[in-house]
């Protein structure tokens, strides 16, 4: 093995983080859980030993392992990586061997522990890779600095926020069979689908003399980060049942690798780098750059015991919301009623059909501001003026009805980009462009929120208007993304992330000015997913699946993603409902936020008698919703959009005190089902169709009569 040893060791948590450095100063991050630490076996020195290498004249001892930099940096004029990788990976640059280890400290301050390393070239430039973690949590939260030195400006054409080495550190060799690779697929409507696959089926297993570098590189590029892939990472050593996970906090362009060379499995994210994303950043001499954070965690435990980890981080952006968010309340949203075309008339029944129900949020969607009604409203966005035709008293006669009628008024908005047929289209000086040109994507550009302008208008039309007219909740779409990027000193990326840094300021400004104001995150759906996104809002839309039979199985694997009291997830009602079809789409609403929509006016008795045991069982819920443990059975086909088999979703309260089940039967759905649980339960409300029989036995819960696309909820308590 390469000369290498133990910088310094900290048991953070439950966690063990340590730090390696060899004998040239690179310094390299290791992670494993605190209770595994007996298990954990000392690596073979090198392949010496191999018959292939053994047999070779003059081959010596090849090292097994080598430090790999806890910071992967490349500066544009440096050479590239050989091993082949050139075009692959940029994070073996060989700018890492200029930087040695320069200072190494830990701090504590209250409950907080932070650690910074610096590293340093000889010409002035220094690295800092600063770890926090604060106590009781159960993930690290990482990011890393570039400071330049020198005397001249330095281009950075790739930059890690994070990177993690030694797994796994419970094989002496080269894990063969044993390490698995999480990852998290989306698409429009179809968000949040678990992938795993061996490190084999991936192709990255190590070459047998070590030269060559394996990556596989991932992640998506533009302004919808939750577009193709979640920034999401996990590893699991199945053997040895211990688990590793990443998560990267950025809205715009990112990357992730799982990369290799030698024995141990790397993950390294941030940024995505200039060959896949289009990006770097010029850094003038005494100038400073930071990367986005990133979420790290490991546990004993397998891929559902890393994502409730690394969620928890999502935990405390929460609770900076409106304190009356913490009730969950229940959202009605008109989209599915009007489609587009809201009016004072349709939301004052609406709104009167609602009062007294239980209801928190009466949101308008999207349409209100139409000048004619020939125009569609995706294409008359952006100047934001009341349509005279559809609120004839004006837009705050609608929202002081609602609140009479005992709601919070919410309204729709598209800030950041405007259609074709809207005034603020034509002001070109004022967007994005790319090449020269305003940057135009279907029917919508994108506002400059670098510019003055565009902050001093839209703190008009929108923060002033939201306040004005007494609206306390906003929702904020978001229907196309920017691509690669826009026009930028530094190149198409480096726009990119001044438009995603520059968003966030005025997310923060709305915040700021509105402090009591709840905002939703929307994204044509759930295209925002993702930390950075999800914190600077009290809920987001979990998806565009607004009445599909996949809503229940997207809305489980969303919380992998996200916590569910931040998921507001669809139920579309029709007069022409069944009462098993009703209850099929309230029952997913369990799984997160209840968001209603669709004909509630015309439902008749009966239908509303199911609506109310509905939100009467899920006010009951709200504890074990907020805050709890989700695991997931079931037996399921690999199709979405046309689900056979069964779901079972069980979630505890973090107290221990409650538990919810949420039981979908899908095509050719088993009469019978079974979820493991204690015998300590019993059933404290039910929610179906028609009578289920629900018992507790024998460790497991009995659910019988399910039919296809079927459903039962399971209020539990404990004994």
């Amino acid at each position: 093995m390469e000369s290498m040893r133990e910088l310094c060791l900290y048991v953070l948590g439950d966690m063990r983080v340590k730090y390696l450095v060899d004998s040239h100063g690179r310094v390299g991050l290791t992670l494993s859980p605190a209770a595994s630490a007996s298990r954990e076996v000392a690596h073979r020195g090198g392949i010496g030993h191999e018959p292939f290498i053994a047999s070779m004249p003059d081959a010596g001892d090849p090292p097994a392992l080598r430090i790999d930099p806890l910071i992967h940096l490349s500066l544009r004029g440096d050479d590239a990586a050989s091993g082949f990788s050139n075009g692959r990976t940029m994070r073996w640059s060989p700018t890492n061997d200029v930087f040695v280890l320069k200072d190494h400290t830990f701090e504590r301050n209250g409950t907080t522990s932070k650690i910074i390393t610096v590293l340093c070239s000889i010409d002035g430039i220094e690295l800092s890779h600063t770890l926090t973690h604060v106590d009781d949590d159960h993930f690290l939260t990482v990011f890393t600095t570039m400071r330049n030195g020198s005397p001249i400006e330095r281009t950075i054409d790739a930059i890690t926020s994070f990177s993690l080495s030694g797994i796994s550190p419970f094989d002496s060799s080269d894990s063969a069979n044993r390490i698995e690779v999480h990852r998290v697929r989306t698409a429009w409507s179809a968000e949040g689908r678990l992938e795993t696959r061996s490190i084999e089926e991936l192709h990255l297993e190590r070459s047998w003399s070590g030269h060559a570098r394996l990556a596989e590189r991932f992640g998506q590029v533009g302004t919808m980060p939750t577009s193709g892939w979640f920034p999401f990472i996990a590893l699991s050593d199945r053997v040895a049942g211990v688990s590793w996970g990443a998560q990267l906090a950025w809205a715009g362009s990112w990357q992730i690798e799982v990369a290799r060379q030698h024995d141990d499995i790397c993950i390294s994210g941030g940024l995505a780098d200039r060959e896949f994303g289009h990006w770097s950043k010029s850094v003038r001499p005494g100038e400073i750059f930071h990367s986005p954070p990133a979420y790290l965690s490991c546990t004993v435990g397998n891929v559902d015991d890393i994502t409730d980890r690394l969620v928890s981080a999502q935990a405390s952006p929460a609770d900076e919301h409106p304190a009356f968010e913490r009730e969950l309340p229940i959202i009605f949203n008109e989209w599915c009623t009007t489609w587009g075309e809201p009016s004072h008339r349709d939301i004052l029944a609406i709104a009167d059909r609602l009062s007294g129900e239980g209801i928190g949020y009466l949101v308008i969607d999207a349409g209100w501001y139409r000048a004619r009604a020939s125009e569609p409203w995706s294409d008359s966005h952006g100047d934001w003026i009341p349509s005279r035709d559809l609120f004839p008293d004006g837009i705050a006669a609608t929202a002081a009805a609602i609140r009479t009628r005992g709601m919070i008024p919410g309204i729709w908005f598209e800030l950041e980009t405007v259609g074709a047929t809207s005034t603020a289209f034509t002001l070109v000086d004022h967007v994005l462009k790319r090449d020269g040109r305003p940057l135009t994507v279907g029917s919508r550009r994108f506002w400059d929120f670098t510019d003055p302008f565009v902050v001093s208008y839209l703190s008009e039309r929108v923060i002033d208007f939201l306040e004005e007219n007494e609206f306390g909740y906003l929702k904020v779409d978001y229907n196309e993304t920017i691509g690669m990027g826009s026009d930028s000193e530094d190149g198409l990326g480096a726009g990119l992330h001044a438009q995603v840094m520059a968003t966030y300021e005025f997310f923060d400004l709305i915040r700021q000015r509105l402090p009591n104001l709840v905002i939703e995150n929307c994204a044509s759906g759930g295209h925002r997913l993702e930390p950075s996104m999800i914190g600077r809002t009290a809920m987001s839309s979990f998806s565009d699946a607004h009445e599909l039979p996949e809503i229940p199985l997207i809305a489980s694997g969303l919380q992998r993603m996200m916590l569910p009291r931040q998921m507001q997830i669809w139920s579309v009602l029709h007069a022409s409902d069944s009462p098993r079809r009703l209850v099929y789409s309230l029952a997913a609403t369990f799984l997160g936020r209840m968001c209603l929509s669709g004909d509630v006016i015309n439902l008749n008795d009966e239908q509303w008698g199911l609506v109310r045991r509905s939100i009467g069982l899920y006010r009951q819920a709200v504890p074990t919703i907020r805050a709890g443990r989700t695991r997931r059975f079931g037996s399921l086909s690999a199709s979405l959009r046309h689900p056979e088999g069964w779901q079972g979703v069980l979630r505890i309260s973090s107290d221990g005190s409650g538990a919810l089940a949420v039981v979908h039967g899908f095509k050719d759905a088993p009469a019978q089902v079974l979820i493991p649980i204690d015998d300590r339960w019993k059933v404290g409300g039910v929610l179906s169709a028609d009578e289920k029989l629900v018992s507790i036995q024998d460790q497991a819960m009995v659910i019988s009569g399910l039919r296809d696309f079927d459903t039962v909820v399971i209020l539990l308590e404990r004994r």
